[in-house]
């Protein structure tokens, strides 16, 4: 079972995961910056998991060029379980700017460090392909690329500066 709020794409609009680390570098958000509005200018959806960094980035900038997103939960999608609360304002914009938030976790479910790494599985089952920007060699955001790869999707990923861990698996 998935639960949702907000409006999910139509089943013609592309889907595309952008994920990576939650201690991003100024670098990654200009490499963001230069990519998510093409994206976005091509019709394609962004799928992410709402977590700090990378992923809110990707939200972010995706409603800032006017293209519609997904977020996907590691917890329910009542305000007392969004994970970080911090990011409340922007699953509730999310949803106002047409966008959707997703968990296969029932109303006030309390995340765990377990459902997130589980809930990068449908990240990557809800798109095309993902984009790994920014990622430690053990981090999510690996978890959804080798789960996109499992389901035949194409995984890419921005190179990073090769003395910096935080590109260690994204490299």
């Amino acid at each position: 079972v998935l639960y949702y709020r907000g409006t999910l794409p139509q089943p013609d609009v592309f889907t595309f995961a952008i994920v990576g680390t939650r201690k991003n570098t100024p670098y990654a958000e200009r490499v963001l910056e230069k990519i998510i509005p093409g994206l976005v200018s091509a019709g394609l959806a962004i799928v992410s998991g709402l977590a700090l960094g990378i992923d809110t980035l990707a939200h972010k900038i995706t409603l800032k060029c006017g293209g519609k997103t997904i977020a996907v939960l590691g917890g329910g999608l009542d305000k007392r379980t969004i994970y970080p609360h911090t990011n409340y304002s922007l699953a509730e914009e999310i949803v106002a700017r047409g966008g959707a938030l997703i968990s296969e976790y029932p109303p006030l479910f309390l995340p765990t460090k377990y459902t997130f790494p589980a809930r990068n599985r449908i990240i990557a089952g809800l798109t095309r392909g993902a984009l790994i920007i920014q990622a430690p060699e053990k981090s999510g955001a690996l978890i959804t690329a080798y789960s996109a790869l499992d389901e035949g999707r194409d995984v890419y990923a921005v190179p990073g500066d090769i003395t910096r861990a935080e590109s260690a698996g994204s490299n």
